[in-house]
C-alpha cells in the first residue's frame, strides 16, 4: 500500500513534466504566465521522489531469525537437544 503513494506521485510527475514540454496542449489559465522550464523541472521532481519513495519503501529488510539453543539438564550435565526459531 505504501508503494501505491511513491508509484502516483511518479505519474503525476510524468504528467506534469509532459504539461511543461507541450506534449498535451492543454490550455490551463494559471500555467499560461510560468515558463515551460520551471514546470518540466517540477515534474522531473515529482518523479524522482516518487522513485525515491518507492525504493524506501521496497528495501524492508525483514529480521533473520535468530536460532536459540534448547537445553536438557541441569547445570555442567547441560546438553543441547534441539534448536528454536524465534
Amino acid at each position: 500500500m505504501k508503494k501505491v503513494i511513491g508509484y502516483g506521485i511518479s505519474v503525476v510527475g510524468l504528467v506534469v513534466m509532459a504539461l511543461g514540454f507541450n506534449i498535451f496542449p492543454l490550455k490551463i489559465p494559471f500555467l499560461e504566465g510560468v515558463a515551460s522550464n520551471y514546470i518540466s523541472g517540477a515534474g522531473i521532481v515529482l518523479i524522482i521522489v516518487g522513485v525515491v519513495l518507492v525504493a524506501k519503501m521496497g528495501s524492508g529488510k525483514k529480521k533473520k531469525s535468530e536460532e536459540v539453543p534448547i537445553y536438557e539438564g541441569k547445570g555442567k550435565n547441560r546438553k543441547v537437544v534441539g534448536y528454536q526459531r524465534e
